[in-house]
C-alpha cells in the first residue's frame, strides 16, 4: 500500500523539489524527534509519528540516544553566553564595564583552547576502543564541569578562586567537547543508509539547534518572572542548575547505544602512536577541514550566543526581545540544516558550500549595517534569520563533508581536531565581535569578521575539492 505524505509542514522538502531518503519516511522519523524536543504542535508529531515505518523505529532511537550528549554540550556553552553579563558581574567585578564583559567571554572562549586538546587525547581513544564508550566518556566528563560552573559562589564570597574555578570548569567542558561533536558525527556517518548520510549528519548540528532553543525559552520565562537585579544576582544559575538535573536522564540513553557495525567490522585499531602518525600524514586536510568549520563555528556563535549580548548590550533592545530572537534562530536552523544535508546528498558537498559562502561574504556586512542604522526587534530578527539561513545551509553539507575528507582509520580524531581548532577561532566570536565594536566605533563591525570567516570556507572547500574524484566521493557515501 503506498504510503502517503503528511500535509504538515514536514512535507517542506517536496515543495524545493529535493527527494529524501526514502522519500518521506526517514526524514519525518528522525524530524519528529527535533519537534518532540522543541514542544511543537502535538497534531504535527502525530501526523509525522503515523509515517513512521516500523522497520525505522530502531533508526530513530539510535540518532537520539547518539545526539543527547550532544545537546547537553551545547545547552552549556548556551547558556553561558546568554548570560555572560551577569556572570561577569559575579565573578569578573570590575569598576570598568567593558573588561568586566571581555573577561567574561574570554573565560567563554577559553574553553574552546582546550578543544584541540580533546580531540586529540578523546579522539584517539575513540578510534581505538569504540565509538560507544567514548561517547559515554565525554558526557561524564561535561556534566563535571556544567555542575562546576553551576555551584561556584561568586567572587564577593569567595574571591580571586571564584574566577578561577570558572576558567576550570569551563577549560573541563572544552576538552570533553572536543571530540563530541567529531564523536557524534563519525558514528551517524557509520549508521547513515547508503546516499544518506548528509541528511543523517545534518542532526549532529539539528540536536545543537534544540539546546539553543531550549535554552533560550528557560531566559525568556526567567527573565518574565524575575526582576532584573535577581537574575543579574542568582536567577543565571538557573538554566546550569536545570542542565545538571538533565545529566542522568542523558546517562541512561546513551548507556543504551550500541556500537557500530562499521567499526566492529574492523580488524585493526590503530594505537595511539599509529593515530598521531596518520595525523602528522595528513596535516593538510586537518588544516583544510579547519578552513571549512571557521565559517560554521563563527557565523554559528554570533547568531546564537552572541546575540542576546548584542542586542541588549549594543543595539539597547530588552533582554526578552533578544532570546525571543534566539529562539526563532535556533529553529530556523533546525529547518535548514536537514534540508541542505538532503540536497548535499543529491548534487554533491561541493556546490552547497561554495554558494552559501559566497552569499555570506557578499551579505553578512550590509546586513549588519542595515540592522544598526535603525535597530529594532523587527531587523534584528529578520537579519538573524538571514544569517540563519546562510548558517544552516552551508553547515548541513560542510560537516558530512568532513567526515569524508578524513582518513577512516582517524576518522574521529582528524574530525575532531579539524573542528576544535576552528573553535579556537570561532568560539571567541563574542569577545572578538565586541573588541572590534570597541575598538572601530563600528556596531556592524562583527560582519566583517563574519565576511573573513566565509573566505577560509571558500577557500579550503575550493583545496579539498579541487579533483575530480573529491567532488564526486559523495556518491559513493
Amino acid at each position: 500500500m503506498r504510503m502517503q505524505r503528511p500535509r504538515c509542514v514536514l512535507s517542506l522538502p517536496f515543495a524545493c523539489g529535493i527527494r529524501l531518503p526514502n522519500a518521506v519516511d526517514r526524514f519525518n522519523c528522525l524530524v519528529v524527534i527535533a519537534y518532540r524536543a522543541t514542544g511543537l504542535s502535538e497534531n504535527v508529531m502525530s501526523t509525522a509519528s503515523h509515517a513512521i515505518p516500523v522497520r525505522e523505529e530502531s533508526k530513530v532511537k539510535t540518532v537520539f540516544r547518539v545526539v543527547s550528549g550532544n545537546f547537553l554540550e551545547m545547552y552549556d556553552f548556551m547558556v553561558y553566553g546568554y548570560y555572560a553579563s551577569a556572570i561577569a558581574k559575579t565573578y569578573f567585578p570590575s569598576g570598568n564595564e567593558f573588561a568586566s564583559l571581555m573577561l567574561s567571554l574570554s573565560v567563554f572562549g577559553a574553553g574552546f583552547l582546550m578543544r584541540p586538546l580533546g580531540a586529540i587525547v578523546l579522539g584517539a581513544y575513540i578510534d581505538h576502543h569504540g565509538r560507544r564508550k567514548g561517547l559515554i566518556l565525554t558526557l561524564g566528563l561535561m556534566a563535571l564541569g556544567t555542575l562546576t560552573v553551576a555551584s561556584i559562589p561568586g567572587y564577593a564570597t569567595i574571591g580571586l578562586l571564584a574566577p578561577v574555578l570558572v576558567l576550570g570548569g569551563r577549560l573541563l567542558q572544552g576538552f570533553s567537547a572536543g571530540v563530541e561533536l567529531g564523536g557524534v558525527s563519525v558514528y551517524l556517518s557509520e549508521i547513515a543508509t547508503k546516499g544518506n548520510k548528509g541528511f543523517y549528519c545534518s542532526w549532529q548540528s539539528g540536536s545543537q539547534q534544540v539546546a539553543v532553543v531550549f535554552a533560550a525559552l528557560i531566559g525568556v520565562l526567567l527573565n518574565k518572572l524575575l526582576p532584573a537585579d535577581q537574575m543579574t544576582a542568582w536567577g543565571w544559575r538557573v538554566p546550569f542548575l536545570i542542565g545538571c538535573l538533565i545529566v542522568p536522564f542523558l546517562f541512561i540513553i546513551r548507556r543504551s547505544l550500541r556500537e557500530t557495525e562499521e567499526f566492529q567490522a574492523r580488524k585493526h585499531r590503530p594505537s595511539m602512536s599509529e593515530i598521531m602518525k596518520s595525523m602528522a600524514t595528513n596535516w593538510g586536510v586537518v588544516l583544510g577541514g579547519m578552513g571549512m568549520v571557521i565559517m560554521t563555528t563563527v557565523s554559528f556563535y554570533m547568531i546564537t550566543a552572541y546575540t542576546p549580548t548584542f542586542g541588549k548590550e549594543v543595539l539597547k533592545l530588552s533582554a526578552i526581545d533578544t532570546l525571543v530572537v534566539t529562539v526563532c534562530v535556533g529553529l530556523s536552523n533546525l529547518i535548514w540544516l536537514p534540508l541542505s544535508g538532503a540536497l548535499s546528498d543529491r548534487i554533491g558537498r561541493r556546490p552547497v558550500l561554495l554558494a552559501f559562502t559566497v552569499l555570506t561574504i557578499v551579505t553578512a556586512y550590509p546586513a549588519l549595517q542595515w540592522l544598526v542604522a535603525e535597530p529594532s526587534f523587527a531587523r534584528l530578527l529578520a537579519v538573524q534569520l538571514w544569517l540563519s539561513f546562510l548558517y544552516g545551509s552551508y553547515n548541513g553539507a560542510m560537516v558530512v563533508a568532513l567526515t569524508e575528507v578524513m582518513p577512516v582509520e582517524v576518522r574521529t580524531a582528524g574530525f575532531s581536531l579539524a573542528y576544535s581548532l576552528a573553535t579556537t577561532v570561532g568560539g571567541f566570536t563574542p569577545a572578538i565581535a565586541t573588541l572590534l565594536i570597541h575598538v572601530t566605533n563600528n556596531k556592524a563591525a562583527p560582519g566583517l569578521f563574519l565576511g573573513v570567516a566565509a573566505i577560509c570556507g571558500l577557500i579550503a572547500t575550493l583545496v579539498l575539492y579541487r579533483t575530480p574524484e573529491s567532488r564526486n566521493q559523495y556518491r559513493a557515501a
